[in-house]
Order: C-alpha cells, then sequence, then structure tokens
C-alpha cells in the first residue's frame, strides 16, 4: 500500500497491532492523559468556551481503560489552560466519573487554580481560595486528586518557602493520597521559576521540602522536564511511600523499565496515542519478557519526540491527529482550533512514524484520511 505524499511515495508498513485487553493488572501505575473530542459541527466561535462532543470524548476514555489505563482527567493533554476552562473540565470530570461506574477508582482529574487569571492573584490565600474551589468540587463528586502546577503562584510566590505553604494548606484537605504534577515550562511557559527557582536542584529541594512535610497525603509525583537524568535524580529521594510517576514523553520506555535503584510509574500524553503498543508492552513488562516490552515500546519514541517537539505545549494537535488517523473520532477538528498549530510536514511525518511503530489501527482509513487533510493544504 503506498501513498503519494508532499515529500515523495511512502509504502507503507500496514501491520497494525491487534488491540488485546490485559488479562493481568501492570506492574507499574501507568495512566493515560486523554484528550477531547470537541464537536465540529457546532456554531461556537472556537475562541469561546469550548464545544465537546461528550459521546466521542467518553468514548476514547472506555478505549483507554479497556487497554488497562488509569486516565489523567482534565488534564494540559485535555487543552486545559488552552481551550478547555474550569468550567467545562469539572464537566469532564462529572461525566467521566459517571460513564466510568465501577472503573472510576482509576481516574484521577485535574485540580488547578485556572479559574483564576494569574494577573488578577494578589496573594497566597487568593491561589489557596482557587486550589480549594477545585479540590471540593471535585472530591464532592469522590474524585481522586492530581494537583497541577499554578500560574498564579509562579506570579505572586516571593519565595521557595511560599511553595510549601501553598501546598500544604491545599493538602491539609485532601481526603485522599494526591499525585502532584510539575510541568515544566517548556510545556507551559507561565510556569518558568516553579518551586521558587529557574535552576532544577533548588526547585527540586524546594519540591522535597513539599512532599516531606505532607508525605501521608502524597500519592506521588509527575514530573514532565523532558530530563530522565533530573527524573531518576529527584526519583532516587523521594520517601519510600511516595511514586515517581514519569512525564517525559522522550525518554518513557527507559525510566518505566527501571533500573536497579527504582523505576518510575507513568502519567503520560503519549500514552493517548500510542495506547495499543504501550499496553501490551506493559503486560510483557509484568511478565518479566524485556524483549518484548522493548520491541513494543521502542518504536514508539521517534513518533512521541516529534509529537512532542517545541513548541511543545502544541503536542495535543498530534494526538489527536493519531485518534481521528485511527477512527476514534470522525474529523481532524479541535477545541480553540488547535489543529491548526502544526504544519503539514508534522502530519505526514506522524503518520509514517506511526504506521512504523505499528500504530494505524486500519491502515486502508488512515491513507483515505491523509488524502483528505492534504487535499486542504492543496497537496
Amino acid at each position: 500500500m503506498k501513498i503519494k505524499l508532499p515529500e515523495g511515495h511512502y509504502t507503507l508498513k500496514a501491520d497494525p497491532l491487534p488491540l488485546t485487553k490485559p488479562k493481568k493488572p501492570f506492574n507499574r501505575v501507568a495512566f493515560a492523559a486523554a484528550h477531547v473530542v470537541a464537536d465540529a459541527l457546532s456554531n461556537a466561535d472556537p475562541s469561546g468556551p469550548p464545544a465537546i462532543d461528550w459521546e466521542g470524548t467518553l468514548a476514547y476514555r472506555r478505549h483507554l481503560l479497556d487497554l488497562g489505563f488509569g486516565i489523567a482527567e482534565a488534564m494540559d493533554t485535555s487543552q486545559r489552560g488552552m481551550g478547555l476552562d474550569w468550567a467545562s473540565a469539572l464537566e469532564l470530570i462529572t461525566r467521566s466519573l459517571e460513564d466510568a461506574g465501577p472503573r472510576a477508582g482509576q481516574i484521577y482529574s485535574g485540580c488547578g487554580t485556572d479559574q483564576l487569571p494569574a494577573a488578577d492573584a494578589k496573594s497566597l490565600d487568593d491561589v489557596v481560595k482557587a486550589y480549594l474551589t477545585q479540590l471540593h468540587a471535585i472530591q464532592k463528586l469522590d474524585g481522586r486528586i492530581i494537583l497541577m502546577a499554578s500560574r498564579a503562584l509562579v506570579r505572586v510566590a516571593k519565595s521557595p518557602d511560599d511553595y510549601v505553604k501553598v501546598y500544604s494548606r491545599v493538602l491539609s484537605e485532601a481526603q485522599h493520597p494526591v499525585v502532584l504534577h510539575w510541568l515544566g515550562d517548556m510545556f507551559d511557559p507561565a510556569l518558568k521559576g516553579y518551586w521558587g527557582s529557574n535552576d532544577f536542584k533548588p526547585a527540586m529541594e524546594t519540591c522535597l521540602s513539599a512532599i516531606a512535610a505532607n508525605v501521608a497525603k502524597v500519592d506521588g509525583i509527575k514530573i514532565s522536564l523532558l530530563d530522565d537524568g533530573k527524573e531518576v535524580t529527584m526519583r532516587r529521594k523521594l520517601p519510600k511511600s511516595v511514586k515517581m510517576y514519569t512525564g517525559d514523553d522522550f525518554n518513557y520506555p527507559a525510566l518505566i523499565a527501571g533500573d536497579e535503584k527504582g523505576y518510575s510509574h507513568a502519567l503520560l500524553g503519549i500514552f493517548d496515542a500510542i495506547a495499543p503498543a504501550a499496553s501490551a508492552a506493559l503486560s510483557a513488562l509484568a511478565k518479566g519478557d524485556m524483549k518484548k516490552y522493548g520491541k513494543l515500546m521502542e518504536p514508539t519514541v521517534p513518533l512521541s519526540r516529534l509529537i512532542f517537539r517545541a513548541p511543545t505545549q502544541y503536542y495535543k494537535t498530534g494526538i489527536v491527529f493519531l485518534a481521528w488517523l485511527n477512527g476514534h473520532q470522525d474529523h481532524f477538528v479541535m477545541v480553540n482550533g488547535a489543529q491548526a498549530m502544526r504544519p503539514l510536514p508534522y502530519f505526514t511525518e506522524i503518520f509514517k512514524l506511526a504506521d512504523q511503530a505499528r500504530l494505524l489501527s486500519d491502515p486502508e482509513r488512515a491513507v483515505k484520511r491523509m488524502k483528505k487533510l492534504l487535499a486542504v493544504y492543496g497537496a
């Protein structure tokens, strides 16, 4: 099977991985941060509140749950802060938990301060109040919490101690242990200097201090810094009861596999796109079959590095593009019009790398849809 692309003809491998539900639990906790499906036929302006296809959005979460993943809900992969506001995020969390039924415990939801514009934050109390508004709303639904980084906190914090104070006050009201989220400024430039420093080591020490002061309230921490060395350094310093969740979409296979001193669990946006391969690989890892784990996981890395290339915050475009190619939605339209945030060669290369990683579930359909996209560009 061939397709003519702007850079030349491409012959597909056309050997999709089968969708296989895992027979046993993974030996790593694995969350997939899931995207939202836009309502492409809505009359809503893309710059306003998001128009969401709720059935398509929830169906994709069922697909991920069936493959053995937990869901990291209403996170940056769902365009949180880039099209998905707090009101819509709460509706998403509510619907997702209700739809999951007995599997609702596998869903952890993003709790942040995004209803408070950073420019309007005047004090630490403002930040705490914003966090607690979301925390209480999610806990009212019996939801579990991922405590997201706060743009407002970056603006008002005057010292590293301010971060510890805010996190301690918020965590004191958590009903269950939460997952903290250290999101690097490559994902959100407004978070530059988080934990009170632009340098990793002092920032890490402040983060570790916040964890140590509230260790009974912390299930784990996800760090998304795209630097495996930094993640391993911090992983080795965590209290024994606190998990490291890799958010490194460049180096996840080795970090999850681990070394003689430990390993990372996973909370990854790329798992949305590579779910069949990641599920099969994690099943192999649980059986101790490292050869199969590597064979399945390693071909996904070039794809992930392309999807998450700089400017990294637009990685959601690649995630949704693959969902469209694979038939999980009928269109390639995104909340906030974000499908326009990458150039055509980005999409043609994703198409090829997904084929090589065996992640085009129906190659004929993928070719037809790729041709439709090319036609839009006049190619």
